[in-house]
């Protein structure tokens, strides 16, 4: 497939590698300039390019930029093709990684917004799991205790499209249902950076609880200060795995 990934940081920058090594042909832009990524994310052969022609003519445009920020986008995006699938990996973090949005704090759905914003359908994919963990845990189809990445969209072929790139990258991916269900994947639900297989994914986000989820999640920094210093992978996933214990 034709994919373009917008933003080069940790999760983008990662996808793009891993996409192409899977046999994509996969463009990598940044609102910085293509001398922004990072030679490491080239190195499977993905190319850089200008953010303007990075939209045109592709199968799927990932979107891994700072949440709340997609409106900046929406010119751009008013002559991408209908058919084009759009996924958005971000994650809302109010006063941490993004200004306060009254929207979402008063309880839409951070990808439904996204969509807004952007002015077209998104498919949610790739947010429920650290960078670290996407860049390392990855293991080809049928390994015993893979780890699943939930997908939500509206469109089940752009769902299926987004399933297809995530066992791709080296994960099972789990049909989480609609966009306006995707907060059961949002921070810092049981279903959220918890390293879950495809058996343990479904309960988990059953189990979510959008007034408790997002009390756990603005007490992160709490919680993470906590970890001393340098903590691991592993370190990060027990503590949101026991917030919810």
């Amino acid at each position: 497939m034709e994919i373009t990934v917008i933003g080069a940081g940790a999760i983008g920058g990662n996808l793009a590698a891993k996409l192409s090594a899977a046999g994509h042909d996969v463009q990598v832009a940044d609102a910085r300039g293509p001398e922004a990524v990072r030679a490491e994310v080239l190195e499977s052969g993905a190319r850089a390019a200008d953010l303007a022609d990075a939209v045109q003519g592709r199968d799927v445009i990932v979107l891994s930029i700072p949440f709340g920020v997609a409106g900046q986008l929406a010119d751009l995006f008013a002559s991408v093709p209908d058919e084009t699938v759009v996924i958005d990996t971000s994650n809302y973090y109010p006063g941490m990684l993004s200004e306060p949005i009254e929207a979402v704090d008063n309880g839409q759905v951070e990808s439904v917004y996204t969509a807004e914003l952007l002015g077209r359908p998104v498919v949610k994919a790739w947010n429920a799991a650290l960078a670290e963990t996407q860049r390392t845990k990855g293991v080809p189809a049928g390994t015993p205790g893979r780890l699943a990445i939930p997908v939500a969209g509206d469109s089940e072929e752009a769902r299926k499209v987004a399933m297809s790139l995530v066992d791709d990258t080296g994960f099972d991916p789990y049909d989480a249902g609609t966009l306006a269900d995707s907060w059961r994947q949002q921070p810092n639900s049981p279903a959220y950076c918890t390293e879950l297989t495809l058996d343990e994914l479904p309960a988990a986000l059953a189990a979510a609880d959008r007034a408790k989820d997002v009390a756990i999640r603005d007490s992160l920094p709490e919680r993470f200060a906590a970890l001393g210093a340098n903590p691991t992978v592993d370190d990060v996933v027990e503590m949101n795995r026991a917030a919810h214990r």
